[in-house]
């Protein structure tokens, strides 16, 4: 069955040239002009990865809209941000509403195509977890694989695909520093622009449920791990 990607980008010749590539790929793509058309859509059926621009028609922040709302309506499915605006506010305020990835519109097709690959890589390799890894238990953190969902102290702490797949790399090894270039490879990232935001913003969710919370450590040069209990 074909995986289906939802691009939601207001200018209608970028807007089909994104479909026209992803289709050649063997995509189903449902193309959207504004976030009440992507919205309306979503709620009938949700696509399986959702491509976003920033500003939407005559809503500025429309995107940033869209994925709050889309996020609140799936907390697994993949959501790519691609707009013209590039400051360091744009990206860690997509991050930080739950995106998984946020490129410019410059990046090239093969790039954008390798991005979305990999975020269903990832899906892909949670799916196929052997039974014994169904549940990872460190002290007071407990990851179920077959439900992607995470908790800390009993309580679940909200964590989107990508967030998900981080704390469970590193996790998985406590007391091993995992290099920038180790969290790319196991977390399936393309390249590690975005890592520190993910971070910081898997370490604000923690603390949201224990202020003490302090189980990822960075290491200065190196990486980060999480502590031994």
């Amino acid at each position: 069955m074909k995986r289906r990607i939802a691009i939601v980008e207001d200018e209608a010749a970028i807007r089909a040239n994104y479909a026209e590539a992803l289709t050649r790929q063997g995509y189903e793509v449902a193309a959207h002009a504004d976030r009440a058309q992507a919205m309306a859509a979503f709620r009938v059926r949700l696509p399986d990865l959702a491509v976003i621009d920033v500003g939407l028609g005559d809503e500025p922040e429309g995107g940033f809209t869209l994925c709050s709302e889309l996020r609140a309506l799936s907390r697994r499915l993949p959501i790519i941000f691609l707009s013209a605006r590039d400051s360091d506010f744009d990206v860690v305020s997509g991050l930080r509403l739950g995106a998984d990835d946020y490129l410019t519109k410059d990046i090239s097709m093969p790039h954008l195509l390798a991005r979305i690959a990999a975020l269903f890589r990832r899906i892909d390799a949670l799916a196929e977890a052997k039974p014994q890894e169904d549940c990872l238990e460190r002290g007071a953190l407990r990851l179920d694989v077959m439900r992607l969902a995470a908790q800390w102290r009993g309580e679940a702490v909200d964590l989107t695909l990508t967030e998900f797949w981080m704390v469970h790399t590193l996790a998985r090894t406590p007391g091993h520093v995992k290099s920038r270039d180790q969290l790319m490879h196991d977390a399936r990232l393309v390249d590690d622009g975005t890592i520190t935001s993910h971070v910081k913003r898997i370490r604000r969710k923690f603390a949201a449920v224990d202020d003490a919370f302090d189980a990822i450590e960075s290491v200065y040069g190196m990486g980060y791990r999480w502590k031994d209990a």
